[in-house]
């Protein structure tokens, strides 16, 4: 009964294999084609029962038969596929054990593999972009934003890659990158109509289709040493936020491959992200010129001297990343040249930009009210009706006029406080005096009213205004106890005649080191000191010290 079943197995399956549309192949043991149909003796004429199939079929063909038969590779009767060219097609060929026999199924899969390549090279293409995406938006830095392109661009896309910027003074800015890897940076002065396509590029908007260029006739400065011979070229605008951001310019050596239709597609893709991020980088740099010219007109300016008193100051806002916020000073030199000097220390309610935008409008209106800073009850006066006129009664002020006239060495000051801590004076023999000074504060109320306070210096005395933030600290061992006027008095005690630089500079550093790492308000700490016809000497080496001639 084995012998019947066996030959009738074998008639069907050969009627199966014999009438399929797909070339079979059936191969003994030691490498010999047993039997072929019509569709694979078309397929591969020589393939004839009894011709070897390492003569007759292609060599991955004849390896895999090798693979199949070993049975640490496949199991018994089914066997993995395998794939590879018969001349210009892919097949892919299937086993299937019979005994000592394996049928081999072959099947077109030029389509499935064209197939499977597109999508490997989309994945390593949409792969790069999320790279490439990340790179150039790691950094909003215009400068920095270029040589990524370019490096980017000549690595992946090209052989050497140019970026091109509009021109800024009659010069455009380019990073360009050859097979080395190495980004060189230049501004020249070119003619981008020279360049088919450059000057569409550059104009960003609307977007245009990239161009290709003769590399015969391109300029020299587009083709650099090191690249050989050019073959292809071609220009692409690099699109931004509504603002031409600029052009890429990619080049191959005449040994490589043009860029097909798919490749340039996908430079058009890198490049539309290129753009958007040298756009943001650009924004952000124009913004910063912004921002940099308009806190220069409201950071505190730089003191030494006014009119031969010593000034010393000292800021800290209340956020680290900020340069500015709520506390502010200025200091005014006389009209007349025996006039009096003004310095003004004040506190905006609220920190941060927004206390920021109305310390610069008191700043702005007490500049424009000094001719009138002999009468410092008016002045205050005239800003309160300013700060009122906005209708907002929470955004008020508290601030401190110190008008200072010099007499010989002596320095007499006349205060005047609106809502602010009065200054405390530090003598030479170490005591604090407290100004009587007082008044109210200004934008809130609508009348306002205030107590001047004449005080005389003494050849290196000081007076000292400061802000609430240096008193109101809060840290300390526990975190949570304020810093506190007395504090504030006793280390003042130690710092009789100190210079301005060193008092406010201890001042600062101490309510910094009791805040530490937490929160805090803004800071400002000003000193005038009367100037010191005599200099400081300790007694016996230890002490404040005493003036000598």
């Amino acid at each position: 009964m084995t012998g019947p079943r066996s030959n009738l197995r074998q008639d069907e399956t050969g009627a199966v294999w014999r009438s399929a549309p797909y070339p079979v192949l059936v191969v003994d043991a030691v490498g010999v084609i047993a039997q072929a149909n019509d569709a694979a003796l078309r397929l591969l004429p020589g393939a004839v029962p009894g011709a070897a199939l390492a003569d007759a079929a292609p060599a991955w063909l004849s390896r895999a038969h090798d693979d199949t038969l070993d049975p640490a590779v496949l199991p018994d009767d089914v066997g993995a596929a395998t794939r590879g060219l018969i001349g210009q097609a892919t097949f892919e060929a299937r086993p299937v054990r019979e005994g000592d026999l394996v049928v081999w199924w072959l099947a077109d899969a030029t389509d499935l593999a064209h197939a499977t390549e597109a999508l490997r090279v989309e994945r390593e293409r949409t792969a790069f972009l999320d790279r490439a995406s990340g790179e150039l938006l790691s950094s909003l830095n215009l400068d920095r934003c270029m040589e990524v392109t370019a490096r980017l661009a000549a690595r992946h896309l090209a052989d050497a890659a140019l970026v091109i910027l509009p021109p800024y003074r009659r010069r455009h800015p380019i990073a360009y990158c050859g097979p080395d890897g190495v980004v060189v940076r230049e501004e020249l002065a070119v003619d981008p109509e020279g360049v088919p396509g450059l000057a569409e590029a550059l104009q960003g908007y609307p977007p245009l289709p990239s161009r290709w260029i003769d590399p015969a006739a391109a300029p020299g400065w587009l083709a650099r040493d090191g690249l050989g011979q050019v073959g292809s070229m071609v220009v692409s605008a690099l699109p931004g936020a509504g603002v031409p951001a600029g052009a890429l310019v990619l080049l191959r050596a005449s040994g490589h491959a043009c860029f097909s239709d798919g490749e340039e597609v996908f430079a058009r893709l890198f490049a539309a992200r290129a753009g958007a991020a040298m756009s943001a980088a650009r924004l952000y740099a124009e913004q910063a010129d912004i921002t940099e010219t308009l806190m220069r007109e409201l950071l505190p300016p730089r003191v030494r001297s006014l009119h031969g008193v010593e000034i010393a100051a000292r800021y800290r806002p209340s956020e680290q990343a900020a340069r500015i916020g709520g506390d502010f000073y200025d200091l005014h030199p006389p009209a007349e040249p025996d006039g009096e000097s003004l310095v003004v220390l004040g506190d905006v309610a609220g920190k941060g930009l927004e206390a920021a935008v109305l310390t610069g409008k008191i700043r702005h209106t007490l500049q424009a009210l000094t001719p009138l800073a002999g009468d410092h009850q008016r002045v205050l006066e005239l800003l309160n009706g300013v700060l009122l006129k906005s209708g907002d009664r929470t955004r008020f002020v508290t601030l401190v006029l110190a008008s200072i006239r010099r007499t010989g060495n002596c320095v007499r000051l006349r205060l005047t406080s609106a809502g602010h801590a009065p200054p405390l004076i530090v003598r030479g023999d170490g005591r604090v005096d407290v100004s009587s000074t007082k008044g109210t504060l200004i934008g809130m109320l609508d009348r306002v009213t205030s107590v001047t306070d004449t005080v005389d210096l003494e050849p290196g005395e000081t007076c000292l205004l400061y802000t609430d933030g240096i008193t109101e600290a809060v840290g300390g061992p526990l975190g949570d106890e304020m810093y506190g006027d007395e504090r504030l008095l006793e280390e003042l005690r130690q710092c009789g005649g100190m210079p301005p630089e060193a008092i406010t500079e201890r001042v600062e550093m101490l309510s910094s080191e009791w805040v530490g790492g937490g929160d805090h308000d803004d800071m400002a700490v000003i000193a005038i000191t009367a100037p010191r016809g005599a200099h400081l000497s300790a007694v016996g080496g230890h002490g404040r010290g005493r003036f000598t001639a």
